[in-house]
């Protein structure tokens, strides 16, 4: 018995060293422009969704999923595993070329008058976010740039993790069939 206990604790703990040093690897998140996303996308063969953190310079919010949700183990290793994360200032004067559209910043020409201000908005952001410009958002894309979901506000690293999840494992394809379902019984 004790034979067993011994090998059992042995892979056990080459399992626990194994899943330290791999968070330690992957301590962050590997952030990319929306243009390194798309050239991504064109080098691998299986495409993942698209996670995009729709942010601002002036959000204190944003700053505070940097330094809390987007810092936790376990949301760090799925996102890296399950999409591309992509980080996108709302009022960036990057052009943006999205469905052979091409988006660019509300008034190229504004000039902050101190780097904490608010800006102007880039229309990528504006249409992507149906005019909801609330910082921090976030959108999912599926593997073929179908939008499937806008999220707003702070959430914590379990919430977060809970919607990248219910998407990434496509979930809610089954959820919409069962309340389609349910929807055509009630017309019975």
């Amino acid at each position: 018995m004790s034979k067993y206990l011994k090998i059992s604790l042995f892979i056990f703990c080459a399992f626990s060293c194994k899943l330290i040093f791999s968070q330690e690897n992957n301590s962050s998140i590997n952030w990319i422009s929306w243009d390194e996303m798309m050239l991504k996308r064109v080098k691998d063969s299986i495409k993942k969704k698209v996670f995009i953190d729709f942010y601002t310079p002036w959000c204190g919010w944003c700053k505070r999923m940097d330094m809390s949700t987007f810092k936790d183990p376990l949301l760090i290793n799925y996102i890296k595993k399950e999409y591309y994360t992509v980080k996108f200032n709302g009022e960036t004067k990057d052009t943006i070329v999205f469905n052979n559209h091409q988006f660019v910043n509300s008034d190229p020409s504004y000039v902050k008058k101190n780097p904490n201000s608010r800006g102007k908005a880039h229309w990528f952001a504006h249409s992507i976010l149906e005019g909801k410009l609330s910082y921090p958002s976030y959108v999912i894309l599926d593997e073929n740039l179908i939008r499937l979901v806008i999220y707003n506000g702070y959430k914590k690293a379990d919430e977060m993790l809970g919607i990248l999840l219910f998407f990434g494992a496509n979930q809610y394809q089954y959820y919409h069939n069962h309340l389609n379902d349910q929807w055509l019984k009630s017309r019975k």
